[in-house]
């Protein structure tokens, strides 16, 4: 007979109840055989599977020092590693899986069903492993490039990484593999991570940091939430119960399990009280604190019952979905980090069509940088995967171009501190003798990383140097971008060409070949604003924050927000990515002019390819909202689509807008809302790049002001069942019968008291009124329908 989970929990003991809700080692559930309860695997992978056999597979003589070597890699040890080709002392003793190209790189595709196929190969991969859960995807905003995980996550825009996490998650989930969707919240730098408390104002909070999360949970449904190690508005995340009860839970409604970043909990009792389920990894002291605040009642029942429920419901889906004997293609996965890379590099610059090259009419080529022989594809932390397999970019040129092209190499800088002459000048002095000479550089190694911030945007100072000496001999450059985030370019009008990999995963070489062949025509786009300075980030003003708080005062202000509110002209703005073919857009078409607030909008536009080559278009579709009480941003992105279009041929890119699409929040109403009036319908290519528009009138039913005991007589008018209950609070104690009081005030309004609403009762009406009458009129309308 199948026992419930209710009745499971029923027959456990308070210190059963505790050691379910805690890890076993650094990587597994516990198990608790009496009860028929067994374990699973979790472990990293926002980009790939990172199965360390050390610390997975002899978990009894596990060891914080090898969790630890991994998470604080240094630069020094990044590079010695790099030079290994990846050994044991970067990966420790990690199963080979597929490298697929990092957050900030995937991103670039804007590719949801690539992304959902990505996700159903990491799955199969953890199925070979025997991993029930995999930790990611990772979606915190890209609010500064200086962040160290900034490489891992996607966007600076919520929507965008919302959609993109949703397809990760669902590819996973439909394979049998949990996803643990992270870092919640406000993870968005490394600097004293665990110390930091993030101060953001509501309505940024709601409409840039936690709407990524709520979309994709919406979308997608993760088995699991993973808590960030900040500080948010004074609490720890891990233990904040607003965030994991008050709004995960009863406001999205959210099902899963809710678990911490590992040692992340600062007090397990009141991590479990806020809605913090699952502790990981396994921590003795924590358990004894949890069960001695069970055994004194500080623990109700029914929270501590309700987290097992979770808990056992997790394991449920895990087993269920577990497929043994699983053996993973990984030489076919291969090809799918190839397909993924191409679909994301991002040409950002292709002055009189140097790009693509034409092997026929190519007879000398010259090859250039360290990066070219040893690919820089991905950051350094807890998400470091040991690749099954890496295209060397160098090889793969030569086999592009083929046998009728000369292929010259030097490394240029072979030191990445300090500049080399004498290979600075083989390097010039090839480039020179070439038609054509392609340059690779990188950021330095590990400094995209966990536990710490970049420390500036440079390129490595040997790499910039590299570009402005061979740009001096050679006017046809390509330089080639491998770097988490966005870099300065002090070299941009020296080249004709730059293509932007990111950090683009183990087939980055393959990739970059066919994209520079013309092989693959480029189709990836910016999912961040590139500056010019890293002064003129939002950030810049208020990183990395003081006394352990970090004030977000730029507020809704993040990224394309920020500069089109400045109106500030980027280096390459939000959304932008050439290709070797043209694309026009023509007949946009919305389904009406006029809606109310629950109408659903459709769109439609044609986008024709006029070129003569196949290529992919991502559109975009932005709203600019009307006046509105509370500020806003010029314009949100609110839906994109990715088209293959062959050349010569058109295809329709399709949108439905609803009231989310319109909303913005307003704290005074402690609810989204939207306004009256015309918004306008942007069709874009990218975010400055502006190609349709239309305007809708959008109707919205009166929203009532929210009043306080000193709000304006001016704001009291507005809200016209209010106003009637305090004229007749007013006729209650005096002469005045409710009309002429209600008259009387409606006067005072039109001439601008500047005293608010009690001050005028008492000292201006000399009424006798407490302020405990006058609250609880205010209280009979504070949840009136707004």
């Amino acid at each position: 007979m199948t026992i419930s989970h209710t009745e499971l929990i029923a027959r456990m003991r308070p210190q059963d109840k505790v050691k379910l809700l805690s890890g076993q080692g650094l990587w597994r559930t516990a198990s608790l055989p009496e009860f028929g309860i067994g374990d699973f695997v979790m472990t990293d992978g926002t980009y790939g599977v990172r199965y360390s056999s050390a610390q997975i597979d002899q978990q009894e003589s596990w060891n914080i020092s090898d969790f630890l070597s991994v998470v604080q890699q240094d630069a020094g040890q990044q590079a010695t590693d790099s030079d290994k080709g990846g050994s044991e002392a970067l990966f420790g003793h990690s199963l080979p899986a597929t490298c697929f190209p990092n957050g900030s790189s995937l991103a670039c595709s804007w590719d949801v069903a690539l992304v959902e196929q990505m996700g159903r190969a990491l799955a199969i991969e953890c199925q070979s492993m025997g991993v029930g859960l995999l930790l990611g995807p990772g979606i915190n905003i890209r609010r500064t490039p200086l962040a160290g995980r900034g490489y891992e996550y996607y966007s600076e825009d919520p929507l965008l990484a919302g959609d993109l996490a949703a397809a990760l998650i669902n590819g996973l989930q439909q394979q049998g593999v949990g996803a643990s969707l992270k870092h919640f919240a406000c993870n968005n730098s490394e600097y004293m991570r665990t110390r930091m408390d993030s101060i953001v104002e509501e309505r940024a909070l709601r409409e840039i940091y936690l709407y990524g999360f709520q979309r994709a949970i919406a979308k997608a449904q993760p088995w699991t939430v993973m808590s960030s190690y900040n500080r948010l508005n004074g609490e720890q995340t891990s233990q904040h119960h607003w965030l994991l009860t008050q709004v995960l839970r009863e406001e999205w409604g959210y099902q899963g399990l809710v678990m911490s970043d590992w040692y992340g909990i600062k007090d397990r009792p009141a991590s479990l009280l806020a809605g913090n389920e699952l502790a990981m990894p396994e921590n003795a002291l924590d358990n004894a604190e949890l069960l001695a605040a069970i055994e004194q009642g500080r623990i109700p029942a029914a929270v501590l019952d309700q987290a097992c429920l979770h808990m056992l419901q997790l394991i449920a889906k895990v087993q269920a979905g577990r497929q043994p004997g699983t053996v993973a293609d990984f030489a076919s996965h291969h090809q799918l980090a190839r397909r993924i890379a191409a679909e994301s590099l991002v040409l950002l610059k292709n002055d009189q069509d140097l790009l693509p090259l034409h092997g026929q009419r190519l007879h000398r080529l010259a090859v250039i940088g360290k990066p070219a022989q040893q690919p820089v594809i991905q950051g350094s932390g807890c998400a470091t995967t040991q690749p099954w397999q890496q295209d060397c970019p160098l090889d793969e040129i030569r086999l592009q171009a083929g046998s009728g092209v000369q292929i010259d190499y030097a490394v240029g800088a072979p030191d990445d501190q300090h500049d080399d002459a004498a290979a600075l000048q083989h390097a010039c002095a090839i480039a020179a003798a070439a038609e054509v000479a392609v340059v690779f550089v990188s950021t330095p190694i590990g400094m995209d990383g966990e536990n710490g911030d970049r420390q500036h945007l440079g390129l490595l100072p040997s790499h910039d140097r590299l570009i402005s000496r061979l740009a001096a001999v050679q006017p046809k450059l390509v330089v080639v971008l491998c770097n988490g985030d966005a870099v300065l370019m002090p070299w941009l009008s020296q080249v004709p060409a730059v293509l932007e990999c990111f950090f683009a995963g183990q087939g980055m070489g393959h990739a970059v070949a066919a994209t520079l062949f013309g092989a693959n025509n480029p189709s990836g786009k910016l999912t961040t604003t590139l500056p010019n300075t890293l002064e003129e980030t939002p950030a810049y003003l208020h990183y990395p924050g003081e006394n352990d708080r970090h004030h977000y005062s730029e507020g809704l202000y993040v990224g394309y927000r920020y500069y089109d509110k400045r109106q500030l002209q980027p280096l390459f703005p939000f959304g932008f990515g050439l290709s070797y073919t043209r694309f026009d857009y023509r007949e946009l078409q919305l389904s009406s002019q006029d809606m109310t607030e629950h109408d659903t909008l459709t769109v439609s536009i044609e986008i024709n390819n006029s070129g003569a080559r196949d290529g992919k278009e991502i559109v975009q579709l932005y709203i600019a909202p009307p006046p509105s009480p509370l500020a806003r941003p010029p314009q949100a992105l609110r839906g994109f689509v990715k088209l293959d279009i062959p050349a010569g041929s058109s295809r329709h890119a399709h949108f439905t807008l609803q009231r989310e699409d319109f909303a913005y929040y307003d704290p005074a109403h402690g609810s989204w809302v939207v306004d009256s009036g015309p918004h306008e319908i942007r069709i874009a290519a990218s975010s400055r790049h502006i190609l349709q528009r239309s305007s809708i009138w959008l109707r919205a039913e009166p929203r009532l002001p929210a009043i306080q005991a000193d709000s304006s007589l001016l704001l009291l008018a507005n809200h016209p069942p209010l106003l009637q209950a305090v004229a007749e609070l007013i006729a209650s104690k005096c002469a005045l019968n409710s009309s002429q009081a209600r008259q009387k005030l409606l006067d005072m309004a039109s001439a601008e008291m500047f005293v608010g609403l009690f001050i005028t009762l008492t000292a201006m009406l000399e009424l006798e009124i407490s302020r405990a009458e006058l609250q609880a009129v205010l209280d009979r309308f504070k949840h009136m329908p707004h």
